[in-house]
């Protein structure tokens, strides 16, 4: 009983949390009218490995509460790479970006093969969306533009989803992927904080 009640507020705030997840960060692109310091490499890696995740769940048939929350982060993705490019002045490559990844995410379910192998590429793939944005912040060494806020509630949804995999579903790749995924999280976020340029412009 206990273990379902915690299983529920996990899933429950999960999904809530990351209803809002990007927000802070499209309003600080928003406000500062630049996407300096962000990576758009961090976040075409997190795009893909966010498709992978989904796509494998679904391809089970896991339960949803334990994937709800993908399809509303890829949605909120797509609108931050949007902003990315728009700043970046190459909106005109979000056509390219599109095809490529609506062709692959319907390639990913033609054979089982091919989401599993997808699937144990995933963790490296959102590995190094991570790394892609440590890399970004510490060559510019300013993260006036990158949400503090966005990456901390990262971490906290992967430290959820460590709890719901092991009761749920207990899928091995899934536990190291969010196990992974929150120990990188958390350094996004300390070094966000670390290179952030002064109080007063903290989100």
């Amino acid at each position: 009983m206990e273990y379902s009640f915690l299983l529920h507020v996990a899933n429950f705030s999960t999904l809530f949390v990351c209803s809002v997840l990007k927000f802070p960060q499209m309003w600080v692109l928003f406000r500062a009218k630049s996407a300096a310091g962000v990576s758009l490499n961090s976040l075409l890696l997190e795009l893909v490995g966010f498709i992978v995740f989904v796509s494998y769940q679904m391809y089970y048939d896991y339960p949803p509460p334990t994937y709800l929350e993908y399809p509303i982060l890829i949605a909120q993705d797509v609108i931050l790479l949007l902003l990315v490019l728009h700043y970046n002045g190459n909106l005109k490559q979000s056509l390219l970006y599109a095809a490529v990844f609506v062709g692959g995410w319907k390639l990913l379910t033609i054979e089982k093969w091919v989401i599993d192998l997808a699937m144990s590429l995933c963790t490296f793939i959102s590995a190094g969306s991570k790394l892609a944005q440590l890399q970004c912040l510490w060559r510019s060494k300013n993260s006036g533009q990158v949400s503090t806020l966005t990456w901390a509630l990262a971490s906290y949804t992967c430290l959820a989803r460590i709890f719901t995999t092991l009761v749920t579903t207990g899928d091995t790749q899934v536990f190291v992927r969010f196990v992974a995924m929150t120990v990188l999280n958390l350094w996004v976020t300390f070094t966000v904080m670390y290179y952030k340029p002064s109080a007063k412009k903290q989100d």
